[in-house]
This record gives C-alpha cells, sequence and structure tokens, in this order.
C-alpha cells in the first residue's frame, strides 16, 4: 500500500520525481563555476570551425589553443570530435563541442553528482551582434537551462563585456530583451533551476571598472539601471565583475570615485583575482591584506561579497598560437593546494559565497572539469598531474563547497580522497 501511495504521488506530482534542487532562492553558501561554453569544432552545425581549440590556422599539432585535453571517456561517441593530434600510442585524440546538449548535459551532471552548486553561463556581449556566433551561444543557453533543470542544479547568466566600446551597451539591452521575449531567461515566472539573490533573478555582468579598456561608466551606470529598475524587463539582482583592486584604484582598476558610487548600486560584487596570486602563501596573505578589507568596504555599501578562486594558470599555446609567448604552466596548481589555500582564505575572512574560475576554460589552463592526465604528445604541452584522477579537481570542489558551509573543518590539510572513482589513467 506504501508503495502504490508513492506511485500514485508521482504520477500525480510527476515534478516530485526530478533530482533535488539546490536552493537557488540566493547565492549566500554556494560555490558556483563560470561555465564558457564557447568551445566549437569544425562539423559540430556552429558554422564555428575550430572556435577557442584552436589558431589562426586551424586546430592541429603546433597550432593549439588550448592549454588541457578534455576527458571525453563519458561524453557519447557520436558527439566526440576526432583531431590530428595524436596520443602516445598513436591513437588520435578526440574533443567535444560545447554545443552539443549530450556535452552540457554531462557537464551539469558532473556538478550535482561533485555537490557543485551551479553556474554562470558566460555570455559575450560582442558576439550577441553577429548571428553566426549568437545562435550558437543561444544553444548553450538552451542546454544549459535544460540541464540545470534535469540535474537539480542553479544557474544565471553572466554577461561578459570584454571588447566593448562606449556607446555600445544598447547592444546588450537589446540582446536581454530577446532572450526575455524567447523565454531563454526567466522574467516574471518561476524557474526553480535559475539563480535568486534578494528575491530577484541575478544577472551577472562582468568586465567593470578595468584599466586596460574603455571605462565607459555612464554606459555602465545606465546598463545597471535598465536591469535593476525597467518596469518590463528589469527587477534584477546584478552580480558585478570587478577588477581585484576594485576598492583601492590601483593596478588593474580605474581610479574614479564615479567607479565607487556604481559599485555601490550592485546587490554582489565579485573582484577578478585569476593571476593576481600565484601561491599558496599569496593566497593565505590576502587574508588581511585584501578579503577582509573588501569585505568590511562591501559591508559599508549593503554589498554582498564573492570571492573568485581558481586552480592554476597556463596560456603558453594559446600565446603561441598568436605568435607570442608565455610561460608553460605559469601558476601551477600543486595537486589542488592552491585551490584549496584560496578557498581556505576565503572562509577564514568570513565570504560565504565562492565563484570558481573556470569548470571548463582550457584555454588558460583553469578547468576544474574532467581532464586527461595523459595526453597527447607532439608540437604541443598540454597541463596533466598524471598522479591524480581525471576527476580531482571536481571532487576538491565539492569539499571546498562543503569546508565553506561549515560541513568540513577549515584547516590547513586538504581533504583526504578516499578510493577514488576515477582512475588517474585517462585512456
Amino acid at each position: 500500500m506504501i508503495r502504490f501511495s508513492a506511485l500514485l504521488l508521482l504520477l500525480l506530482h510527476p515534478s516530485w520525481a526530478e533530482p533535488p534542487t539546490v536552493d537557488t532562492s540566493t547565492l549566500t553558501g554556494k560555490i558556483v563555476c563560470g561555465y564558457q561554453g564557447w568551445f566549437r569544432c569544425e562539423g559540430d552545425g556552429s558554422d564555428n570551425g575550430w572556435h577557442h581549440y584552436g589558431g589562426r590556422d586551424g586546430f592541429s599539432p603546433g597550432n593549439a589553443g588550448i592549454e588541457m585535453w578534455p576527458d571525453v571517456r563519458e561524453i557519447p561517441a557520436k558527439d566526440r570530435i576526432a583531431t590530428s593530434f595524436k596520443f602516445a600510442d598513436g591513437t588520435p585524440a578526440e574533443v567535444f563541442s560545447s554545443v552539443k546538449a549530450s556535452v552540457v548535459d554531462l557537464h551539469f551532471k558532473w556538478m550535482q553528482e561533485y555537490g557543485i552548486d551551479g553556474a554562470m553561463v558566460q555570455r559575450f556581449a560582442t558576439s550577441t551582434r553577429d548571428a553566426r556566433y549568437r545562435e550558437p551561444m543561444n544553444q548553450v543557453l538552451d542546454n544549459c537551462r535544460t540541464a540545470a533543470k534535469a540535474h537539480g542544479r542553479g544557474w544565471a547568466l553572466m554577461y561578459d563585456l570584454s571588447g566593448m566600446k562606449a556607446g555600445q551597451m544598447e547592444t546588450v539591452i537589446d540582446d536581454w530583451k530577446n532572450l526575455i521575449r524567447d523565454g531563454r531567461v526567466p522574467h516574471g515566472k518561476m524557474d526553480r533551476s535559475y539563480f535568486q539573490h534578494h528575491g530577484r533573478p541575478l544577472v551577472a555582468l562582468w568586465g567593470l571598472g578595468f584599466h586596460d579598456r574603455d571605462p565607459m561608466l555612464d554606459d555602465w551606470e545606465r546598463l545597471i539601471e535598465f536591469l535593476q529598475h525597467n518596469p518590463e524587463f528589469g527587477g534584477c539582482s546584478i552580480m558585478l565583475g570587478v577588477p581585484y583592486h576594485w576598492r583601492t584604484g590601483r593596478q588593474d582598476a580605474i581610479s574614479d570615485p564615479k567607479l565607487q558610487q556604481i559599485i555601490a548600486t550592485a546587490d554582489i560584487v565579485s573582484p577578478w583575482a585569476v593571476g593576481r596570486i600565484g601561491t599558496p602563501q599569496d593566497a593565505a596573505q590576502r587574508v588581511e591584506s585584501t578579503l577582509k578589507p573588501d569585505l568590511a568596504r562591501c559591508a559599508e555599501m549593503k554589498n554582498d561579497y564573492l570571492p573568485v578562486i581558481f586552480p592554476g594558470f597556463s596560456w603558453q599555446n594559446l600565446k603561441q598560437s598568436r605568435g607570442e609567448s608565455a610561460k608553460f604552466n605559469a601558476i601551477p596548481r600543486l595537486g589542488g593546494k592552491f585551490l584549496w589555500n584560496q578557498a581556505l582564505a576565503a572562509r577564514r575572512a568570513g565570504a560565504t559565497m565562492l565563484y570558481v574560475a573556470m569548470f571548463d576554460e582550457m584555454d588558460e589552463g583553469t578547468a576544474i572539469f574532467k581532464t586527461n592526465q595523459q595526453p597527447p604528445v607532439g608540437e604541443n604541452s598540454f597541463l596533466a598531474e598524471p598522479d591524480l584522477p581525471s576527476d580531482h579537481y571536481l571532487w576538491l570542489t565539492g569539499r571546498i563547497g562543503q569546508m565553506l558551509r561549515g560541513e568540513l573543518p577549515a584547516i590547513e590539510e586538504m581533504p583526504v580522497r578516499q578510493n577514488p572513482a576515477g582512475s588517474a589513467r585517462t585512456r
């Protein structure tokens, strides 16, 4: 009788059969990842070529734009893309395209399996003006929305405004209107998978106040005002991605009182830390030098604070593909110690939420998803830690989320993994 009753309830309320969903009503207590979703392949239907895989002459040995090689074993064979790169035994190496629904679904499945709360789905504002790039981005966004719901994860849209110039913000406003009209982002209706904050849907805007780009402060102010207060398309909470030194106006940040005024209007402030620190010792030192003062300033402005942490950094292949040079493995991962120490510092400073850069960023060597620890050999070098399983950083990110919420002790020693399911050998 009990079994029959349970079955009847599931039939009457099919949504009860969905996997448990993270509490998307707030970002507080959450660990989320940036999700680029920008990898395209020849023959994937996007007409974007080897987008973010290759250099000026396609994607081939000696002409790679990625620093890590993805572990594609769990992707359906029909959705894997063969390349001219070879493993040590001579077999061809395969990659994936982000436009494939099976790929995005798998990535959000991993988030669920490893205890990662969700993703900020990147949308590159300059690319929305060209249908050739906009339509694949729309496809990735649709896949993310479907996958987040299927696997009980949260997601929110993040506009990356890199490359935008003064007077171009109307592009973002028009794109946002189209996304709402097309039903691609929730507006005025309940969506269990879309992150809210302070009772309003969350929209992230990245790139405000950096010294090496057009400040466009008046344009930023107008965009934020629109997203917060427009009677038809507004009503949003705003997360601002700002420079690491946003508070002091030094180094990577412009010094302008208006920047501080604009930041104060946001709901969440998220300073970009990638490349700003390079060792576990740097991470520990930023508790007093950066994190606590940032948190204090945010408290004064009544903003929440979202620190950025990252596993390591390298972009030698990307730079070489553009005729430039860069050091390989510039910021070593150290088996996760670098990532753990950044998270520990943020927790000790009082942070209540974390942003991991990135879930799938292979270009700059910051990806935490499953990567091949025995990558192709030849003219390019790819990051690998052969003694670690391919899912190590997914597992560690989940543990960081537990530490953030007080479910694991905030101590120097990294958690020890017992009987990892993934093998260090990925072939």
